[in-house]
């Protein structure tokens, strides 16, 4: 693996990708934060050395590298998903490139559906601790040690400054940002009620099919990280309907300004 990241990261420094400072995923829906980005340098995954394809329509498949809110950015325009055939450790084979980039914060975004009933489609859920039901470690692979710690510490995943600054800025800019527990699956298929019972009874208060692999990754090579959901659907399994997904996709699109904003004010701040 540290011959794929030397190819793929000597790669995107030929092509312009110079010291970011933060990296950032965008995921479902969420694509627009691109617009806010002073772009100085791009590249499509599929002409990056060793790197994953994204295979999901509603992903783009860039990584981006710019300036916003004053900072080097580097942001993956498109993640990567078990579901979708890969490995764990495709799938959080972009955080290993950033952080060798020079990012030593990852911020991450997503779409996920409220198991907490108290939250509604159309809000943002602040991500304070996971639940990993993927039934795997994007860690558990031969030599990951000379990478990083093997046993990585997992007590606080994510940072609790960047997560009280978010709050901040939240309350600042009116936007309803609640705090909760992420729960991630494999997926594609959606959660039956007995499934939804279960998440709750488990202390889920969000489930979705990402971004926990990329914060075991994160906290294994030391960065600071972050990630905020779009809730985009609510899963009561006493009144479940059949999920549409145009919608969930119209849903994440909705929340996606006041998204922009916390990402955007957050990093003036780092």
């Amino acid at each position: 693996m540290i011959k794929f990241i030397t190819e793929s990261t000597e790669y995107l420094q030929a092509k312009g990708f110079e010291n970011p400072e933060v990296g950032i995923i965008l995921g479902t829906g969420l694509g627009q934060l691109v617009d806010e980005i002073d772009i100085i340098a791009e590249a499509s995954y599929n002409h990056i050395p060793n790197f994953p394809t994204a295979t999901v329509e509603f992903h783009k498949g860039k990584l981006i590298y710019g300036e916003l809110g004053g900072k080097k950015v580097v942001v993956m325009q498109g993640r990567f998903h078990i579901y979708e055939g890969y490995t764990l450790q495709d799938v959080t084979f972009p955080v290993r490139i950033m952080e060798k980039l020079g990012i030593k914060t990852l911020l991450v975004s997503n779409a996920s559906g409220a198991i907490n009933l108290n939250f509604k489609k159309g809000e943002l859920m602040l991500i304070d601790d996971h639940i990993n039901l993927q039934g795997g470690s994007p860690l558990a692979f031969k030599g990951v040690s000379e990478l990083g710690e093997r046993f990585t510490d997992m007590s606080a995943p994510y940072d609790a400054a960047i997560n009280s600054k978010f709050e901040t800025i939240a309350k600042d800019n009116n936007i309803k940002l609640h705090k909760g527990v992420y729960a991630s699956v494999v997926g594609p298929q959606l959660e039956t009620r007995a499934e939804y019972r279960m998440l709750k009874i488990i202390g889920s208060d969000a489930v979705g099919m990402s971004t926990v692999p990329e914060i075991i990754v994160a906290n294994h090579l030391g960065l600071k990280a972050a990630a905020v959901s779009v809730l985009t659907d609510e899963c009561d399994p006493s009144n479940l309907k059949p999920v549409d997904i145009s919608e969930i996709i119209a849903m994440a699109g909705k929340a996606e300004p006041d998204m922009i904003t916390l990402f955007k004010e957050l990093i003036k701040t780092l």
